[in-house]
């Protein structure tokens, strides 16, 4: 089963790779990898989509927060969380499918970024699976370059970010049953 890890971090030189590294170490092959900064500029969020049974879970968690600059993680696999991936695809195309392409393209919400003689450039936001079918519907047509940013994903609603997490004891609370010490 694909988990979902959301993984803040100091943001400094070698998190990443150390980071990275733990899951290949353990032989762990990482699904999906983003990293970007957060609302505060010292801190990075990662979202980490990794195949692993509850019990590989727990241990990815527990192994991630023992690392050198790791903040706080959080498995939100199978809560309420928006996901979304972004994708840029270059598709070949003439006079004759240039039309049929565009049609496909609005069909699936996606927008065209560039325009060229002999191919067309899409953007398209949503999840993986819509990605993943316009993918499917493009490839008669011959697909010249795909570049995907990985799954990038929060919890919905109220739920707080990083920064209005509690500490008690010492320990950050992730909800009102887990806690992780920092």
């Amino acid at each position: 089963m694909l988990h979902t890890f959301v993984v803040y971090v100091e943001n400094k030189p070698g998190v990443l790779t150390r980071v990275s590294s733990l899951f290949r170490r353990r032989g762990f092959n990482i699904d999906s990898l983003t990293v970007g900064r957060t609302e505060k500029p010292d801190v990075s969020r990662m979202t980490i989509v990794v195949d692993a049974n509850e019990d590989q879970s727990q241990r990815i968690m527990a192994n991630v927060y023992k690392l050198v600059n790791v903040l706080l993680v959080d498995d939100i696999t199978g809560q309420a969380a928006i996901a979304r991936d972004l994708a840029l695809i270059k598709v070949k195309t003439d006079q004759d499918t240039r039309s049929k392409v565009l049609e496909l393209a609005n069909v699936f919400r996606a927008r065209v970024v560039d325009l060229a003689q002999d191919s067309l450039t899409l953007e398209i936001t949503g999840v993986e699976i819509k990605v993943n079918r316009l993918l499917e519907v493009l490839e008669p047509f011959g697909l010249l370059e795909v570049v995907r940013t990985g799954l990038v994903a929060m919890r919905r609603g109220g739920e707080p970010g990083f920064q209005d997490k509690k500490k008690v004891n010492g320990r950050v609370v992730v909800d009102d049953n887990v806690s992780y010490s920092v």
